[in-house]
């Protein structure tokens, strides 16, 4: 019997108590009699699912949101269980689940434990109440401390704190003080991004005009922060491994990692995006429409946006995505997902990008220099469609 293709499924949960100002998640608060039927529709997703994809093994299980842990702790066992009964799950799968302080208590923690839940990632984004406040969210940084030390008690060893850089009126020393606090507390990882002003989010509204933009920190102190945020986690043992994310040795968030180097990934629930087979698309984004579909008759209206990959697709998406990671991207792995030298078919924006020190080779790795993660998306838009204007060389 041959073995089963490894697998990464994520699961959307499209509930949250109150959207935060900066959001553009798909995602919105929810009444219980809604929340239950969702649940019971996602379920018989994963059932139909698993039916679709009987030939894969999972490795990874991602809870995301929205508020995954706005749900009852039943519900999220109830899900979870669906997917050990479907589908064949790894004995050492990676099972990480969103929460935010606020909608923690000992008891929905049993049942996470009981689902097998083995990494918890605790969406703080500050320790500043002030700056929480104006991001809107519904937590203090005290109802943070609280849900930290319970996760703790309840025996979760693997624990992800988010933190977000460059919001308004934020100073480079109140960033400084964020991370020390989080830094105290010793999680095993820690993942550090930078405000985004999304269209259609109140913050883009107020701060994305010409007055707004005045009170978001300029480009050098925003590359401060950056540059504070490696410099302070690396003292304390935490190591780079992603643009935004850092770890512990043995820490490093598996889930984000397949999605990096390329592994194919399952997502269930409403508007969940997914790569199988050489093919990307989504699941329907209007909750009403996503309740009426029939998962055990026809999974096809529930697919959207369906675009097949071709091997330059997929060739540049190997090269843009993996240079996200700091070991960057290996030639011996390129060949062998393609069949093709990554030096010869991405010649030019090597080339360009190493004479303009954005890039460094060490054979057989090409990967991102300091000066390049500071400018990474511009070093990511010269592997993005450079097949298709260029031809390719492929020889």
């Amino acid at each position: 019997m041959s073995e089963k293709r490894k697998l990464e499924l994520y699961i959307h949960i499209p509930f949250c108590v109150r959207k935060c100002r900066y959001c553009d998640f798909l995602s919105a608060p929810a009444d219980e009699t809604t929340r239950r039927a969702y649940v019971n529709q996602l379920i018989e997703e994963i059932r139909a699912q698993a039916t679709v994809y009987p030939d894969y093994q999972i490795s990874t299980i991602f809870v995301g949101g929205g508020t995954p842990s706005s749900l009852t702790g039943q519900q999220i066992l109830n899900i979870l269980s669906a997917v050990y009964e479907s589908f064949a799950v790894d004995s050492d799968a990676e099972i990480t689940i969103e929460c935010n302080p606020g909608t923690l208590d000992t008891e929905k923690l049993e049942y996470f434990r009981e689902a097998g839940i083995n990494r918890v990632s605790l969406g703080v984004q500050s320790a500043d109440n002030e700056e929480l406040q104006l991001l809107g969210r519904i937590h203090t940084y005290e109802d943070f401390l609280q849900s930290y030390q319970m996760l703790r008690e309840a025996g979760f060893r693997n624990i992800n704190v988010d933190l977000m850089s460059a919001i308004p009126h934020q100073t480079v020393e109140s960033w400084r003080n964020t991370l020390r606090k989080v830094l105290m507390l010793k999680p095993e990882h820690i993942s550090a991004y930078s405000l985004i002003l999304e269209p259609g989010t109140p913050f883009y509204e107020e701060y994305s005009t010409k007055e707004g933009q005045a009170a978001l920190p300029d480009e050098d102190t925003d590359r401060e922060m950056y540059a504070l945020t490696k410099a302070l986690l690396s003292q304390h043992g935490y190591h780079r491994y992603e643009i935004s994310n850092y770890a512990r040795p043995g820490f490093e968030c598996r889930h984000n990692i397949g999605y990096w180097t390329g592994a194919e990934y399952l997502g269930v629930g409403l508007g969940a995006s997914s790569m199988m087979v050489n093919h990307r698309f989504h699941s329907e984004t209007d909750l009403q429409k996503y309740l009426e579909v029939r998962m055990h008759e026809d999974l096809t209206p529930l697919f959207q946006d369906v675009e097949a990959l071709s091997l330059e697709d997929r060739m540049e998406e190997f090269m843009y995505l993996g240079l996200r990671m700091t070991e960057g991207v290996s030639g011996s792995d390129f060949m062998h997902a393609f069949g093709f030298n990554m030096f010869d078919v991405f010649a030019g924006p090597i080339r360009k990008n190493t004479v303009l020190k954005l890039l460094e080779t060490k054979l057989p790795t090409v990967r991102l220099t300091d000066k390049g993660t500071d400018l990474a998306n511009r070093v990511f838009a010269d592997f993005y469609h450079c097949l298709r204007r260029t031809g390719g060389n492929r020889s």
